[in-house]
């Protein structure tokens, strides 16, 4: 007996070429355009349409004209989610690119996970917040101890207003570069959003590279090594 959703169309999807790389590039969290996205993919546009429109269809993506142009983006976390986990499974297979990106160690050190911090620099701040007892973990669920709340604070996030959200306020998230997690949910997001309100770091125009400071690496990694 064949139970659960059809998952074949949809694997058929995400498995081709082009798709994949414009999918890959929404990961960003930024809305882009088809000129963009044909450049990222190195198809013409009129190829490209064709594989928009399909990824429309399924609802994978999302487009949102704004006056002469369509700025398209991921669906949902949902699919971002799915895209990180297929990232990770295959670089655990071995299935990696002959030539790697001269983006790719900046790529591994920080980056724009959607809407959170991932890389070896989120393993990390996920690493400390787990040893200064700012979650307890329940099963596969985090929840965020009352010292949580206050050592939250202190970084400028209130996690009681996150916690009013319809979204996860907070839970594991696996790093497809160090093998291990950082955080994500929306305490995960409004870390993000801090540090980079902060200027510790800066988002690259063209990719998910977090460019942190200097000075602002050095605060992010002195504000994880203290204790809630």
């Amino acid at each position: 007996m064949k139970d659960g959703p059809h998952i074949a169309r949809i694997a058929a999807l995400i498995g081709e070429r082009a798709r994949a790389d414009v999918l890959t590039a929404l990961l960003a969290d930024r809305a882009l355009t088809a000129t963009e996205l044909a450049e990222i993919a190195g198809i013409t546009r009129q190829t490209l349409s064709v594989h928009l429109a399909k990824l429309l269809e399924a609802r994978l993506i999302s487009v949102e004209p704004q006056g002469r142009h369509r700025y398209f983006r991921l669906a949902n976390l949902d699919v971002a989610q799915l895209l990180e986990s297929l990232m990770g499974v295959a670089f655990r297979s071995g299935a990696v690119r002959l030539r790697g990106s001269p983006r790719e160690p900046a790529l591994r050190k920080a980056r724009v996970c959607y809407d959170h911090l991932a890389g070896e620099l989120g393993v990390l701040a996920y690493d400390r917040m787990q040893e200064q007892g700012v979650f307890t973990a329940q099963q596969r669920d985090l929840q965020l101890t009352a010292s949580g709340r206050a050592w939250f604070k202190t970084l400028g996030v209130d996690a009681d207003a996150l916690a009013t959200q319809r979204r996860s306020l907070c839970r594991p998230c696996l790093d497809w570069g160090e093998r291990r997690h950082h955080l994500a949910g929306a305490l995960g997001a409004a870390m993000l959003a801090r540090v980079l309100e902060l200027g510790w770091a800066r988002r690259d125009k063209d990719s998910r590279v977090l460019l942190f400071t200097v000075p602002g690496e050095h605060a992010f990694r002195q504000r994880f090594e203290q204790p809630c």
